[in-house]
């Protein structure tokens, strides 16, 4: 999602200056706080005091809720856990404690059996045949769908996510404190945490209400979102444009208020040491340090498990790509980043695939610096995943859209097109058209050629500043409970002086 860690960063995208919200209605009752005199919770300690590290400095914690459906979730927090970092060393008057995040995948970690505890395995299948995606995200967004997976994840898992949520943020063994503040990067990691929250700050009196345990939620979606992403009880909200603001408003996990009580306040895009945009114009000394030749280069990535028939897709630009150096006295190269994806990364690599004379092709599999290839690139084509486009538009780089998940990602392809910084693609031979066009366009306006127009357009629909004004917000958060707590204490110990 950084003068942040440097590799594999992400940015999240915020609203542009002139469309940015934030949106707290007043109507929300104010959450019941915890009454101190009450017994303690023969289950769990009721909240987290001061939790410190071996030398008793203090710090804060925030556990981070996730699962790695998607490479997205897992960058987020990644990247939020990375801002804290960065704003405790360069802004210590303001955030002068250090930031602990717990980032736990909720259901691979702590769901209690199939398929909750399948969830990555299933997210993998479903991607690979995308009617099932399909099927499932539209049956999910309906009303029964939502309080079907509502009712059977409170009934089910309740007990064994409370295990996750009373954990220490230090030891997930010991259940002794827990995290000051819980922050969601997934769409379902809301509805259940919430009413354990509940029941946990009221000793077990309500699931429905008295949570004092801030909790917040990062939306990682870009152009659409699940409804399972909103949730009336928490206290803020990031997302990225007015259009996912308005689907919140909208959504029926917001309640009949309509979102009463969260704050819209954009969302989070990961960024590194090199966030500024002077990277983009680099390229020859970003290529020579990842060992590419100084040429026209398309980028072709097919996501964390490299799905998205990458391997027909780097073959057809192949093909193109050297026919239109025969015809142009040119050179071209390609860079084809594979992930996880080892059968692709074998076949386009030689001596199974052999290239044209003209172009130079750079086979990888996963890496963890894609900002840098981007950085190194002209053209980017990739499947529609929020956190790829997110992090083309920090770079200026134009985007072929090559596939997307159905409800998901769809809404993605409008925010590239609108944007002005690339087009969508369907088949191999389409994407490969599409490149010859753009590279081989000589046509020039007072604005620059094709190609740097969009790249112009990508930044501008970018915030690269994004991932540290969501941590600061967040930061502010944790503090505030951190300083709730004190004073709780200071009660308690007063009590217990007289």
């Amino acid at each position: 999602m950084r003068a942040l860690a440097s590799a594999g960063a992400i940015a999240w995208l915020l609203p542009a200056p002139s469309s940015a919200f934030a949106f707290r209605p007043s109507s929300r009752p104010a959450a019941p706080r915890l009454n101190l005199h009450a017994a303690p919770s023969v289950h769990r300690p009721l909240t987290p005091l001061f939790a410190t590290l071996a030398d008793e400095e203090e710090v804060a914690t925030v556990q981070i809720l996730m699962s790695d459906t998607g490479g997205g979730h897992r960058a987020s927090a990644n990247a939020l856990r990375d801002a804290f970092n960065v704003l405790h060393e360069t802004e210590p008057a303001r955030f002068p404690l250090k930031i602990h995040c717990d980032i736990v995948d909720l259901y691979t970690d702590y769901g209690p059996f199939f398929p909750f505890n399948a969830y990555v395995a299933l997210y993998k299948i479903m991607a690979e045949y995308s009617f099932l995606w399909k099927w499932f995200y539209e049956l999910g967004s309906t009303p029964f769908g939502l309080w079907f997976n509502d009712f059977f994840l409170e009934l089910l898992c309740f007990e064994p996510f409370q295990e996750c949520l009373t954990r220490n943020p230090f030891d997930s063994e010991k259940h002794d404190v827990r995290a000051d503040m819980v922050v969601s990067v997934h769409p379902l990691c809301q509805d259940t945490p919430l009413k354990i929250l509940n029941s946990l700050d009221t000793n077990g009196a309500s699931r429905k209400e008295g949570r004092t345990t801030p909790f917040a939620t990062v939306v990682t979606d870009l152009g659409g979102a699940h409804p399972t992403w909103f949730n009336d009880g928490v206290d803020k909200c990031f997302v990225p444009s007015t259009v996912l603001k308005n689907a919140a408003t909208a959504s029926p996990s917001a309640g009949a208020s309509g979102g009463s009580g969260a704050d819209y306040t954009g969302a989070p895009e990961k960024q590194d040491e090199a966030a500024e945009m002077e990277g983009v114009h680099h390229k020859p000394t970003i290529r020579e340090s990842l060992g590419l030749a100084d040429l026209p280069t398309v980028l072709i990535v097919g996501g964390g498990d490299g799905m998205g028939g990458i391997v027909a897709q780097a073959q057809a630009v192949g093909e193109k790509l050297q026919k239109l150096a025969e015809s142009t006295a040119s050179s071209y190269q390609m860079v084809v980043v594979c992930g996880n994806n080892k059968s692709a990364q074998s076949s386009l690599s030689p001596p199974q695939t052999k290239w044209g004379k003209d172009i130079e092709v750079n086979v990888q599999g996963f890496v963890n610096n894609m900002d840098e290839y981007m950085r190194a690139s002209d053209i980017l084509v990739t499947k529609a995943g929020p956190g790829t486009i997110a992090e083309a538009s920090i770079c200026g780089l134009p985007c072929i859209l090559s596939s997307f998940l159905p409800g998901q990602e769809e809404g993605n392809v409008p925010f590239v097109e609108e944007n002005g910084f690339g087009c969508y693609e369907g088949s191999a031979d389409g994407i490969a058209e599409k490149v010859e066009e753009w590279f081989a366009s000589t046509a020039t306006t007072t604005e620059g050629s094709m190609l740097e127009q969009m790249r112009e357009c990508a930044l501008t629909a970018a915030r690269p500043d994004a991932t540290l004004d969501i941590a600061r917000d967040l930061a502010d958060m944790v503090y505030a409970r951190r300083q709730e707590l004190k004073r709780a204490e200071g009660k308690v110990e007063a009590a217990a002086a007289a």
